[in-house]
């Protein structure tokens, strides 16, 4: 039973020592045939199979992100003509005016300017609008001033800044989500986080879109919506395609134009297990150089995202920091981007404790460290793509294992279940809880997303001395909107198999509070001056687009205490209004 690795979206095979590890990309090679297994890298702009054609106008909605307190990306995505598909590379440039008002008649238009929608940028526009007030709703819209698309207005779209640096705030409450697979299901997760008054953002932590090729990676039911194009995304056209895809999703274009998202990336953006020199789902002899598909996949991202750029052609950073009054501190991770190749099961496990070895690369790691432990604010909040507590066969106490681990050849600490996640870089790990400890940080919470399941955890400093030793904080882990979780990807019917593995996952690591590995749904956080809450949502089916929602769990850590507790009840969603 703990041999199989719960990372579903990456490794669904058992995975014990005596045995090698049989990759996401060998397993679907040999159990269907590849759409794109002979595509190449092909240029900017070169033809693609493309979806039916959109509508012309605003066929992709309205979006808004990164809130701060006197400004907020606004996004859209103008058709100009039939044949200007995205990814098609063709189209007219057409000038968009667009509006920001406080009101959603737009009497009261606050700012307004007019920006330029080229194939360029696949017709995508972003408006970094500024000079807007703090902690105030917005609303906001796009009019076509040229061509076949004069006149046209885009949907109206609601957003809201983020309180001032210095705002005495109570509390914040965001919805939390990853893992969105457009073949496994309808996201019904984000169709109900829309329907609630009670959120200040959407805090996204990866895998927003999926890179497989049709077919290669459904749910229970195989494919319910399939994949464009059909093949495996590798040019900076197919990843242009596949965003467009997911943002025609209602309820994905309903979230996005009701509120803000704060987004980073996973691996499916661009490749799955990505790193900085590759990815297990990427075969250079058919599908060309890394760097350029990371390019395109990176390149596609910024476009169709209402994410904030930094820095300029290889030095842009996706890593960012929010802030929210005296409250909170929001740190998006990039773990991805620079991290080494992860390692491998057998005797490349004992490279999980080399110092040289970095998850964050070292600029982020800094960034990182300095942010959290010279916060003013009372909670430092880190969007984590990868879990970081520690999920080991078993914790092990390594001032009285040295002589064990060193003959059997394990890692200091345990066995890693997964080193995709910070298991496989205890070294960055152990450097960011050191700074934690050092500088007496209390109340750090970090949100994760990625392996398609919940958690709630407690942080240790030595793992295999909790509860008696001392936490850096917390861990809550959302499930995915789609993406397959244990169930489906064993192939039995919920709440069987995953039972026993949960219990056993919390009998050998004991810092586990909670853990639920066949749920699909979405978090939803709040963040107080008493402490902070994590309630979890689970749909009732993924492949049911009018699927309902229940609440499952919630846990709770109070103000400097640095560990969960359960709570019977979910959050008031009545009894808060962001700005109230």
């Amino acid at each position: 039973m703990f041999g199989w690795n719960p990372r579903v979206s990456d490794n669904c095979l058992p995975d014990h020592p005596t045995l090698p590890s049989v990759s996401r990309r060998t397993l679907l090679k040999s159990s269907a045939a590849l759409a794109g297994a002979g595509i190449t890298v092909a240029a900017a702009g070169a033809a693609a199979a493309a979806p039916a054609a959109p509508a012309v106008g605003f066929a992709h909605g309205v979006a808004s992100g990164d809130p701060l307190p006197d400004r907020v990306i606004i996004w859209t995505r103008v058709t100009p003509s039939a044949d200007a598909l995205p990814g098609s590379g063709a189209g007219e440039a057409i000038s968009l005016d667009w509006q920001v008002a406080t009101d959603p008649g737009f009497a009261a238009v606050v700012r307004s300017g007019t920006v330029s929608a080229d194939a360029g940028t696949d017709h995508t526009v972003k408006v970094d609008v500024t000079g807007l007030k703090p902690a105030t709703a917005y609303h906001y819209r796009f009019t076509a001033r040229g061509g076949a698309v004069a006149g046209q207005v885009s949907p109206i779209g609601r957003t809201r800044t983020a309180p001032a640096t210095d705002a005495d705030l109570a509390r914040l409450r965001f919805g939390v989500v990853s893992c969105s697979n457009w073949e496994a299901g309808y996201f019904g997760a984000y169709r109900h986080l829309a329907q609630r008054e009670d959120l200040d953002a959407i805090l996204h932590l990866g895998d927003y879109i999926y890179e497989y090729g049709r077919g290669e990676y459904g749910g229970r039911n195989g494919s319910v919506r399939p994949h464009e194009p059909a093949h495996e995304i590798v040019s900076l056209a197919d990843y242009r395609i596949r965003h467009a895809q997911y943002k025609t999703d209602p309820d994905l274009m309903a979230l996005h134009a009701r509120l803000p998202f704060i987004a980073t990336w996973d691996d499916h953006e661009s490749a799955d297990n990505s790193f900085d020199g590759g990815a297990e789902n990427h075969d250079p002899a058919t599908e060309g150089n890394w760097a350029t598909r990371k390019a395109n996949s990176a390149r596609a991202y910024f476009e169709w995202m209402p994410v904030r750029v930094t820095g300029s052609g290889t030095e842009v950073t996706l890593y960012r920091r929010f802030r929210f009054g005296n409250l909170a501190e929001i740190s998006m991770l990039d773990l991805r981007t620079y991290r080494d190749e992860p390692a491998s099961s057998g005797a490349g496990w004992r490279k999980v404790d080399s110092p040289d070895r970095t998850i964050t690369g070292r600029a982020q790691m800094d960034w990182l460290t300095k942010g959290i432990v010279s916060s003013p604010t009372r909670w430092k909040v880190v969007g984590n793509p990868v879990m970081i507590a520690p999920c080991l066969f078993p914790p092990l106490d390594t001032k009285t294992t040295a002589a064990l681990t060193d003959m059997v050849g394990l890692p200091d600490a345990g066995v890693p279940y997964n080193t995709d996640q910070w298991d496989g870089y205890s070294a960055d790990r152990r450097r960011l809880f050191d700074a934690i400890t050092t500088a007496g940080v209390d109340n750090t919470v970090f949100l994760t997303g990625d392996i398609h399941t919940s958690w709630a955890c407690d942080l240790p400093v030595d793992a295999a001395n909790y509860p008696g030793g001392p936490t850096v904080g917390t861990e809550f882990v959302v499930p995915s909107v789609t993406s397959p979780n244990i169930d489906e990807t064993l192939g039995v019917p919920p709440r069987t198999v995953s039972v026993a593995a949960e219990e056993g996952f919390k009998a050998v690591n004991r810092h586990v509070r909670y853990v639920e590995l066949d749920s699909h749904g979405y978090g939803v956080f709040e963040i107080a001056t008493a402490g902070s809450q994590m309630d979890w949502y689970y749909i009732s089916d993924p492949i049911d687009p009018r699927a309902t929602v229940r609440h499952a769990a919630s846990y709770r850590v109070a103000d400097g205490a640095q560990r969960a507790i359960p709570v019977g009840a979910p959050l008031d969603a009545a009894s808060y209004r962001p700005g109230a």
